[in-house]
């Protein structure tokens, strides 16, 4: 009967729109809730039979029914925090969280460090990343995210940049006397260099142009600081050459011999290399130590030696790297954040608590570095804000809320014609 056909269409649109009502509902409340992304429910029509036979284009329908609530996966807005663990994900991806319920994704990065130095969220789930290695370099090795480096261990120093220019202008009658640097070198620059033991020694490299396109260096050390050196005279560690072309660059350089014994514990035969820059020889434009007719001077000297050092600060860089910032003024990566990015991320489904599972509509996972392969960038001291629309949501609800109306009264008509054909007998 279609009037009784009727109210139950009008039946299903009541059901719809109060569904719909639930998730506008949703979407407001969530308003203030970090990394939010709103839905909207999509309907679709339902058919009760066809009027013809085949071919035939009539058919009766049979209500709305909701097909589907879809997650719209619009860019937040940043606000910004004070917090350093605090992140927020602009463009794709999701933070990868190790959750009660297994492996989840998130785009709340609102996260603290446990007692236990892991990052993670306000429910106490695992941040994962990429680890870094013993030297600060990131792995493609996923974990959880954590500090475990409070004391960083004091390393010797390999290797020494010099940066500078020695005036090809010398006076070439001046030869170099080891017992007399200061005063029978060209140039001298100093350095300081650090024993195993994480200990500065002051070092002077003294610097002897010996022909029109030659130099002599040699590294020394005072004599109280190195084994069996004698106290008030420089010792010498380290010895090389240097070779320039009619341009004043750098076209070869060479290390005759590097061995530096401090005292007080410190291993013995220390190594330390001293680079001039890369040469012409070797393929280099030979220009970070020059020989031009200008004074000697310095412009800058480099070592990667350091004492030992506590960890003062951590700091997320642009890249989504951790970095611990130490006392001896060292700063070293200890992970990186790791962000997934899916080929459908509107087919996960809500866990509750800012979190999402991956479905077989959703695709698999694709796990790599922000900023790369279509993942979006990571901001420290910032937080995504809901995408909820207050005043679009009113005026869904409004719209649902007419519709529901509307249905309503589908029903109420159908009732009073039901009631007409009941009366049919009575008169």
């Amino acid at each position: 009967m279609g009037i009784l056909s009727s109210m139950y269409t009008g039946f299903s649109g009541i059901q719809g729109q109060g569904e719909a009502l639930a998730v506008y509902g949703d979407n407001i409340s969530n308003a203030s809730t970090t990394g939010f992304k709103t839905a909207r429910p999509e309907f679709k029509d339902a058919v009760a039979k066809s009027m013809g036979g085949a071919g035939s284009n009539g058919s009766s329908g049979r209500g709305t029914k909701l097909g589907n609530i879809r997650t719209v996966f619009s860019q937040g807005t940043l606000s910004q925090t004070e917090s350093p663990t605090d992140l927020a994900i602009t463009g794709n991806g999701f933070f990868v969280i190790d959750s009660n319920e297994g492996r989840a994704f998130s785009r709340d990065g609102s996260f603290h460090f446990d007692k236990e130095g892991k990052l993670v969220t306000s429910q106490g789930e695992k941040i994962q990343g990429f680890q870094a290695d013993g030297d600060g370099k990131i792995t493609s090795k996923m974990g959880a995210l954590s500090v475990d480096r409070a004391v960083l261990d004091a390393k010797g120093t390999q290797k020494v940049d010099l940066f500078a220019n020695l005036d090809s202008r010398v006076d070439m009658s001046v030869k170099f006397d080891p017992s007399n640097p200061d005063k029978t070198s060209h140039f001298a620059t100093g350095v300081t260099v650090y024993d195993t033991n994480g200990a500065a020694h002051a070092t002077t490299v003294y610097f002897n142009k010996v022909d029109g396109h030659n130099w002599e260096w040699k590294a020394m050390a005072k004599g109280e600081e190195i084994e069996g050196g004698t106290p008030g005279k420089m010792m010498q560690q380290a010895s090389g050459k240097l070779t320039y072309n009619d341009d004043g660059k750098l076209s070869e350089q060479s290390m005759d011999d590097s061995s530096f014994n401090f005292t007080k514990g410190s291993k013995p035969n220390q190594k330390v290399e001293f680079n001039f820059g890369k040469d012409i020889a070797k393929g280099g434009d030979g220009l970070q130590v020059t020989q031009y007719g200008a004074n000697s001077e310095a412009y800058k000297t480099v070592q990667d030696g350091y004492t030992s050092g506590t960890i003062s600060a951590l700091k997320f860089e642009d890249d989504g790297s951790l970095a611990a910032v130490y006392s001896n003024g060292e700063t070293v990566k200890v992970g990186q954040v790791a962000l997934a990015k899916f080929e459908s991320p509107e087919d996960l489904i809500k866990l509750g608590g800012n979190k999402f599972k991956e479905t077989r509509s959703s695709g698999q996972p694709t796990i790599g570095a922000p900023n790369s392969g279509g993942r979006g960038t990571i901001s420290s001291k910032a937080l995504e804000s809901s995408t909820t629309d207050i005043a679009g949501e009113f005026i869904n609800l409004m719209q649902a809320q007419r519709n529901f109306q509307a249905n309503s009264k589908v029903i109420g008509v159908g009732d009073e014609l039901m009631n007409e054909i009941i009366n049919l007998k009575r008169t």
